[in-house]
């Protein structure tokens, strides 16, 4: 078991198989944080807290109670009481008085990992996840708080979460409750985190992490195209192979925030959890909220080792469909092929195509239901319009079946078109302020998840039809953040819990969908990658990673997704050019390899493009069947950025017992008068040789390594090439 506890010294140390966190307590019952790093064969370090040095702890100094609590490394602060940095509880009593102050009581470790009721969260089995439950109380409020840590020790993870019980007689409120907190002291840290915007998701940012408050976060209902609920401090010397990384993310779909604070001396409080805006939860005698999952990484071996304990982190612990250590079907889907233009005939057209290439799925897209001929009516309405598919859905189905393709749809549960009968039969149910104009997003409203009768509609809206028609795949999406926050179903008191019940529907409506229909293929979406995060991983494997499905793009996005995503999870498709988002040309055999690195799809008219193109769709077929197990379950390095040198991308995948390795490198802009570029593989056996396939070129390990691999020939922008080494 990877926790112990050293009654004497009370600490807790936590072990991965190359980290240790430690926790210390006072004497009075603070909980401290201690240490975070490289492993560590002792158990000491009480030292660490520094509560021998002035302004002491307040059993010894109460004068100073308030120094002393701005400045103690807290594992887990609570606001209103002295400690002015960023606090992770805020509770308020029936008075109006905001103030918490919690202290340990007692503590239980145990095999294995306790589920979080009606969240998404990690998993594991008792030998792979052992987990320590933490007790404090504040016992003027008669509050219980107890942290939890569930450490995974193969991956290197530990994932926190919190949870809150009312054991008294008061009605409390609570306006703030955060997930995480490490305090630690600075090492010149940098901040890492990824921003983008609709198109642009995810691209990798990193800065110098200055006095005061440093935040990425989203109030907008869901995790965002615009920040994403991850935040990396690193060392100055951070790369890809060296430096140290502590890393948090969060498993969670709606409003986050993650920060780093550097304080007055030189420490940096880092947290994560639900954002407080616009959050208040009522917590009446008896009940209970437990907060979402974060989860921490430390890598002492730079942003690669951080990426690849997350990638097998979520891959075994996360994911739950029968799916993730599968092959996905190759899909083609109709939406940049058609838009809203198409009936049966035209699907069936695209089906036998895509069938003669060996595409293996079809799916349908926006515009099959109500009178959705256009984005600006229907949504809520989701039933068949047998004026584009003239012979019935199940028909249709049971037609793509008979060519040899399974079948697949799209769907847009959670939001209501205020052209569509549903929103004229029950206008209350969009989410909507009393008396003032609802705002309307890509001409929709959000339906209000907070009401169960809704959320049982527009689950039914989803099941009725794969119960209707043999479906293998369902592509979730939600085009719109929310605003307006009013629910005609809460009362005045509960409001400010909207964002979060909202959440909790979607969870429950995905859960609820996998188990009905646990053999089904569900790809999260939401106006591309809006809502790519852990907590959609719990169910489905994938996500639709943007809308952009440009090569070049896609290089940027796709780095940053696989930072922390294992490729596996990643949606993506070899559509037509002009690019539809940049209206830019690449090579159909450069669109391919970047899609490669990802689900691999394709998002086109087959029947339309050039024969050129789509007489190199086979080829790229059998490219995916070859590869797909190793992109898959491999691990993955990243080589080069073309981000950061404006030239050209390179990643390689290296399979577990690095018996073979494919490397994708993409020249995207030609440089004159130029030699061979030189590249270094990564996470090959050194011992061992291996040959570059088809040639007779054989390389040690070593040489491959320390000493490059020359990528030579390479003429015009956008070209990409694959190199596949087998070990001999």
């Amino acid at each position: 078991m990877g926790i112990q506890f050293k009654e004497t010294e009370r600490i807790f140390k936590l072990d991965t198989e190359n980290t240790t966190y430690m926790i210390g307590m006072t004497e009075e019952g603070y909980v401290g944080h201690i240490y975070y790093g490289k492993r560590l064969a002792n158990a000491g370090g009480s030292y660490l807290l520094r509560t021998e040095e002035a302004p002491f702890t307040p059993e010894r100094h109460k004068r100073e109670k308030s120094s002393f609590l701005d400045f103690f490394p807290m594992e887990y602060p609570t606001g209103g009481i002295g400690d002015y940095r960023e606090s992770c509880l805020n509770v308020r009593n029936e008075d109006g008085c905001m103030g918490c102050e919690i202290r340990y009581v007692s503590h239980v470790i145990e095999k294995g990992k306790p589920w979080l009721e009606g969240l998404p969260a990690s998993f594991g089995r008792e030998e792979e996840v052992s987990t320590l439950l933490i007790t404090c109380v504040d016992e003027v409020l008669q509050l219980k708080v107890v942290l939890s840590y569930s450490v995974f020790e193969k991956e290197d993870v530990i994932a926190r979460s919190i949870k809150v019980v009312n054991e008294g007689v008061q009605n409390l409120k609570i306006e703030k409750i955060y997930s995480a907190c490490i305090d630690m002291d600075n090492q010149e840290f940098e901040m890492m985190t990824l921003h983008g915007s609709w198109a642009r998701e995810r691209h990798i940012q990193r800065g110098p992490v200055r006095y005061g408050k440093q935040v990425v976060s989203s109030a907008r209902g869901e995790s965002g195209h615009q920040e994403h609920p991850f935040v990396a401090l690193v060392t100055p010397d951070t790369t890809q192979d060296q430096g140290e990384v502590y890393g948090m993310h969060f498993v969670y779909s709606g409003n986050f925030i993650g920060q780093a604070e550097l304080t007055q001396f030189d420490s940096v409080r880092m947290v994560m959890g639900i954002h407080h805006e616009e959050f208040c939860w009522n917590l009446k005698p008896g009940d209970c909220f437990q907060a979402p999952e974060a989860i921490l990484v430390y890598s002492s071996e730079g942003l690669g080792k951080m990426t690849r304990s997350l990638h097998d982190f979520y891959r075994e612990h996360m994911i739950r469909s029968p799916y993730k250590h599968k092959k996905r079907p190759i899909l083609i889907n109709n939406w940049e092929a058609t838009y809203f233009e198409f009936n049966t005939d035209k699907l069936l057209d695209i089906a036998r195509e895509a069938k003669k290439a060996g595409i293996e799925m079809l799916v349908m897209d926006d515009g099959w239901f109500g009178e959705r001929n256009s984005d600006n009516c229907s949504l809520g309405d989701w039933v068949v319009n047998e004026k584009k598919i003239t012979t019935g859905l199940k028909d249709l189905a049971e037609r793509v079946n008979e060519i040899g393709l399974e079948f697949g749809i799209w769907f847009e549960p959670e939001m209501i078109s205020p052209n569509s009968d549903l929103y004229r039969t029950h206008p209350e149910w969009a989410i909507q302020i009393p008396g003032r104009e609802a705002t309307q997003s890509r001409e929709q409203y959000v339906l209000d998840l907070s009401n169960p009768e809704v959320e049982e509609y527009a689950y039914e809206c989803v099941a009725k039809i794969l119960r209707s028609a043999p479906i293998s795949y369902v592509k979730w999406d939600m085009n719109r953040q929310l605003s307006d926050l009013g629910s005609a179903y809460l009362d005045r008191e509960s409001q400010q819990e909207l964002f979060h019940r909202y959440v909790l529907g979607v969870y429950r409506m995905q859960e609820r969908l996998i188990q009905e229909f646990p053999e089904l293929l569900l790809e999260n979406c939401s106006g591309g990658g809006a809502r790519f995060d852990p907590g959609m991983l719990y169910y489905s494997p994938q996500i639709w990673c943007s809308d952009d499905t440009d090569a070049i793009e896609r290089l940027k996005i796709q780095e940053g997704t696989a930072l922390i995503y294992p490729l596996s999870a990643m949606g993506a498709h070899v559509s037509d050019c002009p690019n539809h988002s940049v209206g830019r040309n690449t090579p159909f055999r450069t669109r391919g390899h970047v899609a490669l690195a990802g689900t691999f799809g394709y998002e086109l008219d087959i029947t339309k493009i050039p024969a050129e193109d789509r007489a190199m769709i086979p080829e790229q077929v059998e490219m995916y069947h070859k590869y797909h197990e190793l992109v898959r379950e491999g691990d993955y390095y990243r080589i080069a950025s073309w981000s950061e040198n404006h030239l050209y991308d390179c990643w390689e995948v290296v399979a577990k017992d690095k018996s073979e390795s494919l490397v994708t490198y993409v020249h995207v802009l030609g440089v004159p008068n130029s030699h061979s570029r030189k590249i270094r593989l990564k996470g090959l056996d050194l011992n061992s040789d291996y040959r570059l396939e088809g040639t007779d070129e054989i390389y040690s390990g070593e040489m491959l390594v320390n000493g490059g691999f020359l990528i030579k020939g390479m003429w015009g922008d956008y070209q990409s090439r694959l190199y596949h080494f087998t070990r001999i």
